[in-house]
């Protein structure tokens, strides 16, 4: 049977979660490791400089998982390392709430939650939803389970990460499935100053990734807005090749005495 981790950034309560674990216990052998308050944005922190404290989640008087004081991260660390019963075959990190396109996968805890799988070499998987109009989740749990079995095969010691995006939940969407890159450019970018009732500045941070991206054809953003679920291989080494290959024969100088 697949032994699955089940982690995600907006906590144990949220629904996609919920949903998730439904449907992916109709595929094997599931452990759930999940936040015990909302962590959206919180990148690949993790938890250092304090205890990690995890307690018992139960639902309807049955074990529903592990609900960790900590960040996405932390939760697939311990789930990899202490609270599954054996080491998992695949992870899957979501449902989350709302889209992780563009290059605000960079910022993302669902993401990451999945890149720390990775880094371990497991097969890692994050799923995120659209959520304008209000999507269904259960439907999207199973659809993601179809394309998580699939995904599984695909991976490779190479190729170990995936970020999946399901578009608006629409009458006939999704149309399909394409894969697709991320989007790196985004034309703007806002910071909204509102003014307390006491008179003082306050800010939001804007991260809108479907206004402030260009929806590049064969991007993750231009899929999703067509109505596929967009799926793009992603890895965490951050080199860049070209420079390497275009830097490889110069001589850096680099002084090695102080002087006098």
């Amino acid at each position: 049977m697949v032994q699955i981790l089940l982690v995600n950034d907006d906590g144990i309560y949220s629904p996609g979660l919920t949903a998730m674990a439904a449907a992916l216990r109709q595929w094997g052998d599931l452990t759930v490791v999940a936040p015990a308050v909302e962590q959206s944005g919180v990148g690949h922190s993790i938890t250092y400089l304090h205890p990690l404290v995890v307690h018992k989640e139960h639902r309807q008087g049955e074990f529903f998982g592990w609900k960790v004081e900590g960040s996405p991260a932390d939760c697939t660390k311990l789930g990899i390392l202490e609270l599954s019963p054996q080491r998992p075959d695949v992870i899957v990190s979501g449902i989350n709430t709302g889209t992780n396109i563009g290059i605000n996968v960079i910022y993302s805890g669902t993401v990451a939650g999945a890149v720390e799988g990775a880094f371990f070499g497991i097969p890692s998987i994050a799923v995120s939803q659209w959520t304008d109009p209000p999507p269904d989740y259960d439907r999207t749990a199973k659809l993601a389970v179809e394309l998580c079995r699939q995904l599984l095969k695909q991976s490779t010691p190479e190729n170990l990460l995936w970020n999946v995006n399901f578009p608006a939940n629409k009458p006939g969407w999704p149309l399909g499935a394409k894969l697709s890159s991320m989007g790196i450019r985004r034309h703007t970018e806002t910071v909204e100053k509102r003014i307390d009732p006491r008179g003082r500045t306050y800010y939001w941070s804007g991260l809108n990734p479907i206004k402030s991206h260009h929806p590049d054809p064969g991007s993750d953003i231009h899929s999703i807005l067509a109505g596929y679920v967009a799926i793009t291989p992603l890895k965490f080494d951050l080199t860049s090749q070209s420079a390497m290959d275009q830097l490889a024969d110069h001589n850096w100088e680099i002084t090695t005495s102080t002087g006098t």
